[in-house]
């Protein structure tokens, strides 16, 4: 190959007028690639294979497009590596090397990427400081209690201090995408105007030509709670909202490789928080390098909308009641009072725990329990039924393993055991319902102290403590006060006695 320099002087002495045999002579180069070089555009003169010969891949070719082309079909995590796909071709018999076989799928997948359309190009996006956050969600893989478990990671971000917070849930579900505003408005010190999703079903329920949807009710309640504005992406264009999928990277790689560890789930996400601060504070703002993102982000928090109250997130539905007091809900059973047995209620779940209702009333809070058939009793719900039935205190499924008041434990320990100290025990539980546990708990407690264990003497105690306080002493007015108040002497009564005697 002709060096530039060479290529230069033969097309300057050639439009001198020189001929091409004298250049050719002179240089002593062939008149093949004098001429070349005169007809080259702007003195390229590099060197271009038109055909690639396969001595060793070209057998194997046809395997490796079918290797290649049922990888392209394959969900992103199951993915092969190219070092895997050359394994398998060398268990077929190829003894060509690896790069043979890299530099072939170069060359196949941008073969395929004009076949299916140009390289897509994009615009730089520029956001204000408060303007707007991007929302989405990924799954991770973490070990929790020492068994793995795929949890579902909401991802906030700032646009414009590129700030992040990241949290683990059990669900994508509708009351963990609120916990996750909450936590995450909270988290950065207030709101942005304007949210950025994709086309969620927890968040969108319908799709139309261009941006136009139509939002979940309790979504647009949720989004009207902290003034925001929600915009939806169009279908399949995750560039919309590059900085969150862009994150979904960077906290895969730097937060769940290796594979994390906790004892809980509640343990995960504040390690997860600790390290979006620790991340805020050690890397550099892409557009003020000379400052973090902490840095900014502090900037951008005086821009952000005060934060109100948190939004009541909730996901409500209707639930029967069953004759044992209690409703399934989410492969789960949980008791409720006995009040509501066999009526219609409404469960509100929480990211944390579920709340029921009976006509405006609570009848139950429970945290809220993620395996699968479990049965979650509150004993104080079935104190009703209890009271009418005390010989259930023994099998009762509520009442095994009942964490009582400490004085009432004590109580039920020294009653013994047996049908007689079961009623007993019972009937003094049964105070519970008119006067609350802690009345009945101090009441048990002076008893004890007394060394008495007697239910009779128990409820005496309580209703003492009932009484209503003695009147206040009448103040007398003035116009009403004796001149001569009456004296408290009963010698008095002696000197009557000896004037009678003398008569």
């Amino acid at each position: 190959m002709l060096v530039l320099e060479t290529v230069l002087r033969i097309r300057r002495e050639h439009a001198s007028g020189k001929a091409i045999k004298a250049i050719a002579r002179d240089l002593h180069l062939s008149r093949k690639v004098v001429r070349k070089a005169i007809r080259a555009p702007d003195a390229d003169m590099a060197y271009r294979r038109e055909v690639q010969p396969l001595p060793k891949l070209g057998p194997f070719q046809g395997q490796l497009d079918t290797l290649l082309e049922e990888d392209e079909a394959r969900p992103r995590r199951e993915k092969l590596r190219l070092t895997r796909i050359h394994d398998l071709l060398v268990r077929e018999g190829f003894d060509g090397s690896y790069d043979a076989v890299r530099r072939y799928a170069a060359r196949w997948r941008r073969a395929r990427r004009r076949d299916v359309m140009d390289a897509p190009a994009f615009i730089p996006l520029l956001f204000r400081p408060g303007e707007a956050y991007q929302f989405d969600w990924s799954h991770e893989d973490v070990e929790i209690a020492g068994k793995p478990m795929r949890v579902k990671v909401a991802h906030v971000r700032l646009c414009a201090s590129r700030a992040m917070y990241v949290r683990a849930y059990p669900r994508e579900t509708q009351e963990m995408l609120f916990d996750a505003h909450a936590r995450a408005f909270a988290f950065f010190g207030g709101v942005p105007t304007r949210g950025i999703y994709d086309n969620m079903k927890t968040a969108v329920t319908s799709v139309f030509t261009g941006k136009e949807r139509v939002f979940n009710r309790r979504f647009l309640v949720m989004a009207s709670h902290y003034m925001v504005e929600p915009t939806a992406c169009s279908p399949a264009a995750g560039w919309e909202k590059g900085q969150v999928e862009n994150q979904m990277q960077t906290a895969r790689g730097r937060f769940f490789q290796p594979r994390l560890r906790f004892a809980s789930i509640e343990e995960l996400n504040g390690w997860l928080e600790a390290e979006c601060r620790r991340w805020a504070d050690v890397h550099r703002h892409p557009e003020h390098k000379e400052l973090s993102v902490a840095q900014v982000w502090a900037a951008e928090r005086t821009v952000l909308q005060p934060i109100v109250a948190p939004f009541d997130g909730f996901h409500e539905t209707e639930h029967a009641v069953s004759g044992t007091c209690l409703i399934s809900f989410d492969r789960n059973r949980y008791s409720v009072m006995a009040k509501a047995v066999r009526r219609t209620v409404q469960v509100r779940a929480y990211a944390d725990r579920i709340v029921v209702r009976c006509d405006g009333e609570i009848v139950a809070d429970h945290p809220r329990c993620f395996g699968r058939d479990r049965t979650i009793y509150d004993p104080w719900h079935y104190l009703p039924v209890l009271v009418t039935k005390p010989g259930a205190l023994r099998n009762g499924a509520p009442f095994q393993n009942w964490q009582l008041p400490p004085a009432l434990g004590r109580l039920r320990r020294k009653l013994g055991t047996g049908d007689e100290a079961d009623r007993r025990f019972v009937r003094v539980l049964s105070a519970v319902l008119d006067h609350g546990v802690d009345a009945v708990e101090a009441a048990v407690r002076e008893a004890l102290l007394a060394g008495v264990t007697s239910d009779d003497i128990i409820l005496n105690i309580l209703s003492r403590h009932r009484e209503p306080p003695r009147p206040l002493a009448i103040a007398t007015p003035e116009d009403l006060v004796l001149r001569h108040p009456p004296r408290a002497d009963c010698n008095r009564y002696d000197s009557l006695r000896g004037f009678h005697a003398a008569a």
